[in-house]
């Protein structure tokens, strides 16, 4: 799973926008809660619009009771797919080694890159990151 930290920087950095939708995962950015995992279902988390505003509404959960969060306390943890799909045609190829996941990826200027992580998720962020 895609660290904290790089979660963080994807959305902040790289100016990353989540469109909540069922299957992502996120954390409540609160000290005491950013070790415990949610993921968006239509039966439990779902995203909810009131107005300009997306909230994080838990339905029917014994979550704290938590009836919502608004978006900007979430930090979004996106998959490997969704990562994948933010890289586009710019990543070139993924591969395990020795010293973790490498990830090669074009910049705009057509040179080859390479970052290397001991997760998949994090080098496809860090790969982000790069660009």
């Amino acid at each position: 799973m895609i660290s904290l930290e790089l979660a963080r920087r994807v959305v902040h950095e790289a100016g990353v926008l989540w469109q909540p939708a069922a299957g992502d995962r996120f954390v409540i950015d609160a000290e005491l809660l950013t070790g415990q995992v949610f993921w968006v279902s239509d039966l439990t988390v779902e995203p909810q619009t009131f107005g300009e505003q997306t909230v994080l509404g838990f339905n029917g959960t014994t979550e704290w009771a938590l009836d919502s969060v608004s978006l900007d306390k979430a930090v979004w943890l996106p998959r490997e797919d969704q990562l994948r799909e933010l890289l586009g045609d710019r990543l070139v190829s993924l591969a395990l080694t020795p010293l973790g996941w490498e990830v090669t990826y074009a910049a705009s200027d057509g040179s080859r890159h390479t970052v290397t992580e001991s997760d998949v998720e994090d080098a496809y962020a860090s790969a982000l990151l790069s660009l």
